[in-house]
């Protein structure tokens, strides 16, 4: 499935994988993924790695072309692993300023909310776009630092309880209730099942711990 080129990681290899630009592809894409990381013991990290790589993907088949021919590397390190997404534009994507419904440029603005860093490279044959997602112990710290970040910008959006207040264990369990509260309204006035969206989000949250223990 992936190439043989050893990293500086020796307990690891560099994964490549070619592939076409083509939505009906980005399934296959994202399984390979889901299996490479698994083999790295990065399960916990699939979700994020996968909708990173989603986007980078998509971003190719709608400024590149579709069907166009891309690779994407996946290079593991003891603290973060780097994705490169390789195709033959020398193009270079930038982040717009976003407004109201507008589709364009969402991709890149949640590239830079999952990752560590991120940025593009020119290449001999076009470019590369990548970003470095953090690996935290049982590959849960990236999680914890990212609902920290969305409860804190929660908390400055409804005026809730300081960043120091946030450190009790009460006032973050009430701050945490209100966020799912507001995700609940938001997911049913889409047409979403509440009750089935918790049961799913327990059933991911026990299958990280089981992999965390």
């Amino acid at each position: 499935m992936c190439g043989n080129e050893v990293t500086t990681n020796r307990s690891r290899l560099r994964c490549v994988l070619p592939f076409e630009a083509e939505p009906a592809e980005l399934h296959v894409l994202r399984r390979a993924v889901r299996e490479q990381l698994t083999h790295w013991g990065f399960k916990a990290l699939a979700d994020e790695v996968q909708l990173a790589v989603t986007e980078l993907a998509t971003n190719v088949i709608k400024h590149v072309g579709a069907g166009a021919a891309a690779t994407l590397v996946m290079e593991p390190g003891d603290v973060s692993l780097r994705l490169e997404l390789h195709d033959k534009s020398e193009a270079v994507p930038t982040v717009m300023a976003p407004e109201c419904g507008d589709e364009s440029g969402r991709g890149l603005r949640l590239l830079a909310a999952l990752a560590a860093d991120w940025g593009t490279i020119l290449t001999a044959t076009g470019k590369a776009v990548w970003c470095e997602l953090a690996v935290g112990p049982g590959g849960q710290c990236h999680r914890i630092r990212r609902a920290s970040a969305v409860l804190d910008g929660y908390r400055q959006m409804t005026g809730g309880p300081d960043l120091a207040s946030l450190s009790r264990l009460p006032v973050l369990q009430e701050s945490v209730i209100d966020l799912i509260t507001d995700l609940l309204h938001c997911l049913v006035d889409q047409g979403g099942d509440p009750d089935a969206i918790l049961d799913r989000a327990q059933m991911h949250f026990e299958a990280d711990e089981a992999d965390a223990a």
